[in-house]
């Protein structure tokens, strides 16, 4: 009997003693609060990746960077080629520790030939820790149950030694990464990581609990993805999406490309997220929620500097509208789009906080199936651009080679461009970087909701510039004081060789505007520029003057805005044709020729009658400004009257007489298959050779046709038919205004602009659209390489009062 007393004592005793489990796992050494663990194949693995990325190299400006790197130099101590965790934990002083874990090796730490190395081994209980010294800095390690354990802090592997337990929701995301690549686990709660999001509205701690990713990483691009995890509570952002399916985002089809960022969350059904998203708020449902978001499925942010804009992506849009119904009143008109005001300014950041924080949504318009609320006028003005000119941001090839690396259809999707992105990385350092991420345009978050999950996908990726990116690109609105008066123009700097804007407005203020889209001057006028500015070199030294005719004088003005004497030259009978510059032998001897009426007068450079020119006046009205035209070592002048075209040599004389009488359009004069070419007020092509033999083509063009040419290319268009080199082209029935040809690089292009559907059009020789034309114009356009580029440049108006700078890429 005593003898069974005794083996129910000792079986009592042994079961109420904790038996001591061998840890074989790395997992199991991870120190409790560590913020950030990173898992890689191996030590050298890790090392290449940090050293081989150039977003990784660009935080070595940062503070909290060179400690760490300072620290991890003994890295290098270390050979092995098993698996390596490296974790990095807060002290109470928030100074960041790391900790190193690995499978331990005769060969993983070798210390006999380092210069400068001590050690010192600490007891710890019945355990001993080595304290090692090199360069200064000081790390701890020890070994159990036959894993490596480093730390620059000591309590970490103190801790190492007590038998704790990795919580399971850590072990849980942690067996989720894939062993055979760099993978990173983020303990939100730790407050470590503070955002990864451009609205601080969101705060990680409270967005989920862990988020567990596998990471690619190239010199250029960093991809990621994997899943992130929250206990099933009402306590954490993500859960809002829970019994949701993530519709397809679209957000970006109405984003304009110059914008900072988006962020767009989208939901099957608005009731089951609304009663989620008030859950996380713990408040109690609305007793009569708006309508307006019952038939929505997307809402989006986009952030323009310190705007905001909302979308609404309905389903229905009449439904939506009738949402909308008290509030109809047009606070203005933009581009044919109706800007109304919105009274419920609060109704978003209400419904929808956290994920939007923004208020005072005073405005808003309704384009195609997107509605669109923003407290600034402009924003709405910009993203309404964009749109009709297709230059969202769906449109960018850069966006695209993002996207194409992340599912269609997300929860919560965020895309940054720049700017926006170092934003989010400076939001988790102790100070502002200037980071150089202007390759990064792109960059793109993801989460996609599922069973109490969400799966997680990011792309930081440089975009290469394509050679055609075939887009045209609204890069500037310039808005005058008053509405313009004429098309704008492209002029020379002669310093930087790039082109900047004239324009004038109806108060005969001249402007003259940088390429970049700043007003460099304003000048008043006596009266409206007839035809184009031309540029001279009065003083034959490099620098440009603007010169041109009002109806009463001829001004010359130097890209400063002065006057240049002894202009301008006032006339007391009216100029009634564009003023036409003469450069007969390409020597600046310039040669100015002001028409009144039937009357031509011939000035030099310093506004002086030219007496050597013998023509005076014509037997009736001059139609079209005068022209010169160089054949072999012959100069030919044309003046056209409505009966009679007049073609001299240089000092006046008949040098051609046409031997048919013709009535002639107002068409200038071209030089078209070594024949002076235009069209008669009947719509037949003239051609006249330098012996005065005419021939004519019936064209049946238009009375307001016009024509253009090269020497070799012959443009006309005559109502909505466009010919070029023969290939005639039907446009959509329209108010057309004149066709310009332009010679730009050994190529040619003709434009034409529909003045009633408020768009251009541009062709290449072969009579083929560009690309992504038509686009938004309200008057004819100029084109030019504007600036240091490849890419050519146009411009034109857009509203009354705006000039519009676009790109072709």
């Amino acid at each position: 009997m005593r003898f069974f007393l005794k083996l129910l004592l000792l079986t009592l005793v042994f079961s109420c003693t904790k038996t001591y489990q061998k840890r074989n796992q790395l997992i199991d050494f991870v120190p409790e609060n560590s913020a950030i663990t990173i898992k890689a194949r191996n030590i050298e693995s890790l090392q290449s990746n940090i050293n081989n990325s150039g977003l990784t190299q660009q935080f070595s400006k940062a503070k909290i960077y060179k400690n760490l790197e300072s620290k991890l130099e003994n890295l290098s101590l270390l050979k092995s080629d098993t698996p390596v965790l490296l974790c990095f934990s807060e002290d109470k002083l928030d100074s960041l520790q790391y900790t190193i874990i690995t499978k331990h090796h005769d060969s993983l730490f070798k210390t006999d030939a380092l210069k400068g190395y001590t050690k010192e081994v600490i007891p710890f209980k019945k355990h001993a820790i080595l304290k090692s010294t090199l360069n200064k800095n000081i790390f701890y390690s020890a070994v159990i149950d036959s894993v490596f354990i480093a730390s620059s802090a000591k309590k970490n592997i103190e801790a190492a030694f007590s038998d704790f337990k990795v919580n399971d929701a850590f072990k849980k995301i942690y067996h989720s990464t894939d062993n055979s690549n760099l993978s990173v686990i983020l303990n939100n709660k730790s407050g470590v990581l503070k955002s990864i999001f451009v609205d601080d509205s969101f705060e990680l701690k409270t967005f989920s609990n862990y988020i567990a990713l596998d990471v690619e990483v190239n010199q250029n691009n960093l991809y990621f993805n994997g899943i992130t995890k929250a206990n099933d509570s009402t306590k954490s952002l993500i859960n809002v999406f829970k019994n949701t399916v993530p519709q397809v985002n679209e957000i970006q089809d109405v984003t304009p490309s110059n914008s900072d960022a988006f962020v767009s969350f989208t939901f099957d059904n608005f009731k089951t997220f609304r009663s989620h998203l008030e859950q996380y708020r713990q408040q109690d449902s609305a007793a009569n929620p708006s309508p307006l978001f019952n038939d929505v499925i997307e809402v989006g942010v986009i952030y323009e500097g310190s705007k905001r804009a909302i979308v609404l992506n309905s389903t229905d849009i009449i439904a939506t509208k009738d949402a909308l119904l008290a509030d109809q009143n047009v606070a203005e008109t933009y581009r044919d789009i109706s800007i109304f005001d919105f009274s419920n300014s609060n109704l978003f950041s209400e419904t929808f906080s956290p994920l939007i924080s923004s208020k005072e949504m005073t405005l808003y318009c309704v384009l195609d199936h997107f509605f669109v609320f923003s407290e600034s006028t402009e924003l709405l003005q910009n993203i309404i651009a964009n749109y009709q000119n297709k230059t969202t941001l769906s449109s960018r090839s850069y966006f695209k080679d993002t996207m194409d690396e992340l599912s269609d259809a997300s929860s919560l999707l965020m895309v940054t461009n720049p700017n926006s992105l170092g934003d989010v990385l400076n939001k988790n350092l102790s100070e502002s970087i200037d980071f150089k991420l202007d390759d990064y345009k792109a960059s793109a978050l993801q989460f996609i909701y599922d069973n109490n999950f969400a799966h997680v996908n990011a792309v930081i990726k440089k975009n290469k510039a394509k050679a055609v990116e075939q887009s045209v690109s609204e890069e500037i609105n310039i808005k005058l004081d008053a509405d313009l008066l004429n098309a704008p123009q492209f002029v020379t700097n002669h310093i930087t060789k790039q082109k900047e804007i004239v324009v004038q407005d109806i108060k005969n203020n001249l402007y003259l505007i940088s390429n970049a889209g700043k007003i460099l001057w304003k000048k008043q006028l006596q009266g409206a520029i007839l035809g184009e500015v031309n540029q001279i070199d009065i003083y034959k030294n490099g620098r440009l003057q603007l010169v041109f005719a009002t109806p009463h004088r001829v001004y010359v003005i130097d890209r400063k805005g002065n006057n240049v004497a002894p202009f301008p030259k006032t006339f007391n009978d009216a100029i009634t044709q564009p003023l036409s510059v003469f450069d007969y032998d390409k020597n600046k001897k310039y040669r100015l020729l002001v028409t009144q009426g039937k009357n031509v007068l011939m000035y030099d450079a310093k506004g002086k009658i030219v007496k050597g020119f013998t023509f005076k006046a014509a037997k009736n009205t001059i139609i079209s400004p005068p022209q010169h035209f160089r054949i072999g070592n012959k100069d030919f002048i044309t003046i056209t009257t409505k009966d009679k075209l007049y073609i001299l040599d240089r000092i006046g004389k008949t040098r051609v007489t046409p031997k048919t009488s013709i009535s002639y359009s107002s068409n200038p004069i071209q030089f078209y298959n070594n024949k002076f070419t235009t069209t008669t007020d009947k719509g037949d092509l003239i051609s006249i050779n330098t012996n005065g033999s005419t021939t004519s083509q019936n064209l049946n063009l238009a009375p307001n046709s016009s024509l253009v040419s090269t020497s070799k290319t012959l443009v006309y268009q005559s109502e909505n038919k466009l010919t070029i080199r023969s290939k005639t082209i039907n446009l959509d029935y329209g108010n057309y205004d004149k066709a310009k040809l332009f010679y730009i690089n050994n190529k040619i292009y003709v434009s034409v602009t529909d003045l009633q559907a408020q768009k251009t059009y541009l062709f290449d020789s072969q009579a083929k659209l560009l690309p992504n034309f038509p686009v938004y114009a309200n008057s004819e356009i100029d084109l030019a390489n504007a600036d240091k580029d490849q890419n050519l440049e146009f411009i034109t108006t857009g509203e009354k009062n705006t000039v519009l700078l676009y790109q072709i890429n």
